[in-house]
């Protein structure tokens, strides 16, 4: 996979999906209308235990999880941080992300892209997917 490629391998999408367990979804928000909140409470009722980051919404409970101000603030292992912020944010959140103990993914969600962050996090080992959605290629891959 090379930065900036949304052309993956389906076997490389469906490895990613099903080998991943726990998602720090950052960006997720509290209103059931948001792309974000849909695709969070998908996941979980697939058996991902997602764990939302949202600054603004820190402390409050939601899908069974604390939410979390940061992604420095989850202790736990996560195996792939699903990103829900614009392209600009990118770099920060994969900077974040390479702090975080197990860290094997960074998913960038349809719309957002940014190669050098995507390089980067390819270069300290992760598996990098961007402008997908992993609700969308779970039905398409028909996992």
């Amino acid at each position: 996979m090379s930065p900036g490629n949304t052309d993956l391998r389906d076997d490389d999408i469906r490895s990613i999906l099903t080998t991943t367990r726990v998602i720090a979804l950052v960006g997720w928000s509290p209103n059931p209308d948001r792309p974000s909140h849909r695709v969070a409470a998908f996941l979980a009722a697939r058996g991902y235990r997602v764990i939302p980051v949202n600054p603004g919404q820190a402390g409050q409970q939601a899908l069974g999880e604390t939410v979390r101000a940061s992604l420095a603030e989850i202790h736990d292992p996560v195996d792939m941080v699903d990103i829900f912020r614009r392209s600009e944010d990118v770099p920060g959140v994969v900077d974040a992300a390479l702090a975080l103990p197990g860290v094997k993914v960074i998913w960038m969600q349809l719309g957002v892209t940014h190669a050098a962050a995507a390089a980067k996090a390819e270069a300290q080992g992760l598996r990098v997917v961007q402008d997908r959605c992993p609700v969308i290629e779970i039905g398409r891959l028909g996992l």
